[in-house]
């Protein structure tokens, strides 16, 4: 049924664009009324326009400006498709007959504040404030019959804020992001542009296309789409404004989200339980015996049949309720021993004491050892010579003050006499 109503509205556009057999054509329009959805876009917000299944929403932003603006308008008139423009107010200023070709050939004309600033979101919200009442004057001032565009707006580059939304709802403007772009306003060919919009929209399978008709690949990609789109059995939507002339649509909440839950989820139908609520009364009775596993009842007969150990009364395996003192009576406890308080000197003080000691000889014996290492390299240095005395005799360990101060011969002059040859100071001497 859903592929035959969907070939029924792809004739009637068809039939209602004389000429161009091939159009995609629009099949159907839609009233919105701003107020009761300030904002739509799932770019960015949790709903969007409330469209059927491959059901698609041209959009177009920065216009108008005159060379492109207008091929793009030839092109929707060539398919009978009709879309919703953002234009800028400094270009409605700049061409105001651009702005009335959009609204003479049938499509929606809405703002998108007056110079298109860049970072939207980081100026202050009096100018933001300003760009926005401007963007709307201008265009107002461009369509030249007192009448007024949609109230419609787009933020440059969707860069929101609290603040700016709060505004656009007060003055009753509808503020739309998007489903989905095509990347159209990056440095991309207008293949890429064609390729991006076709996966996105089949990812999403509906929703708002966001395009810029100010773009030459936008203006060669778009007829690509749009016949691609018709292909593939989507159709285009018109979104106009209520009036007191012209009802809103009727439409239900959930039609308002891109993809609502279905209706055989539990969770969409049944309401949630905050909390759950205890029922009968508070305390369980106690267990039986003959309620417990097999495994642990008859532990009794099991023990006395294997006749080695002597069966014991069976014991419940939850814990026996305890008799409490009445209510009011303090528990007497006695008064501790002066024995509780006395801590022996633990074990780990005596164990450190033998360590310390046993270090502090290690060291010592370390010292020795270095100090011994010294004396033997300082005795190499001087040679073997010093070596070879032999020791003084016993009888002899006392000598006379003068021997005592005597100068001993140098040691390169008595090997000089001796005919020997010695090394000093790495020069060898004869």
């Amino acid at each position: 049924m859903g592929i035959l109503t969907s070939v029924a509205a792809q004739a009637a556009s068809a039939a209602n664009c004389p000429g161009h057999p091939d159009a995609i054509g629009t099949s159907r329009t839609i009233v919105v009324d701003p107020r009761a959805h300030p904002v739509i876009g799932t770019m960015q917000y949790g709903k969007t326009l409330p469209l059927a299944d491959r059901e698609v929403v041209l959009t177009f932003d920065d216009g108008p400006l005159p060379k492109y603006s207008n091929e793009i308008l030839d092109i929707l008139a060539a398919h009978c498709a009709k879309a919703t423009f953002f234009l800028v107010g400094s270009q409605a200023r700049a061409n105001p007959e651009g702005v009335r070709k959009v609204r003479d050939a049938g499509h929606t004309v809405a703002t998108h504040t007056q110079n298109h600033p860049g970072g939207m979101d980081r100026l202050p919200f009096d100018r933001s404030k300003e760009e926005i009442e401007r963007g709307i004057a201008s265009v107002t001032a461009a369509l030249g019959d007192g009448s007024a565009p949609a109230p419609f707006l787009r933020i440059p580059g969707l860069r929101r804020t609290d603040e700016i939304e709060e505004f656009a709802a007060s003055k009753g403007l509808q503020l739309w992001s998007a489903d989905f772009p095509a990347d159209d306003w990056r440095d991309v060919s207008a293949n890429r542009v064609y390729e991006l919009a076709m996966q996105r929209l089949e990812r999403k399978g509906k929703g708002i296309l966001l395009l810029h008709d100010i773009q030459p690949r936008t203006v060669t990609a778009l007829p690509r789409i749009l016949r691609e789109m018709k292909a593939r059995g989507y159709r285009i939507v018109h979104v106009v404004p209520a009036t007191p002339d012209r009802p809103v649509t009727p439409t239900e909440p959930k039609q308002w989200q891109l993809h609502p839950a279905p209706e055989m989820v539990a969770t969409s139908r049944w309401p949630k339980v905050p909390k759950f609520a205890s029922a009968g009364p508070a305390a369980l009775p106690v267990p039986a015996l003959s309620d417990l596993d097999w495994h642990t009842s008859n532990l009794g007969a099991r023990a006395s049949r294997r006749g080695r150990s002597v069966p014991l009364p069976l014991v419940a395996p939850w814990s026996r309720q305890t008799m409490l003192p009445p209510a009011g009576t303090l528990a007497a406890l006695p008064v501790p021993a002066r024995s509780i308080f006395k801590t022996p000197e633990p074990a780990g003080m005596t164990l450190l004491a033998s360590f310390a000691s046993r270090a502090a000889s290690t060291a010592q014996a370390r010292s020795k050892e270095v100090s011994s290492a010294k004396l033997t390299g300082k005795s190499r240095r001087h040679g073997h010579t010093t070596a070879a005395q032999p020791p003084a005799p016993a009888g002899h360990a006392e000598q006379s003050p003068q021997s005592a101060g005597a100068t001993a011969p140098k040691p390169a002059a008595q090997a000089k006499r001796n005919g020997r040859s010695v090394r000093v100071a790495g020069l060898k001497k004869r």
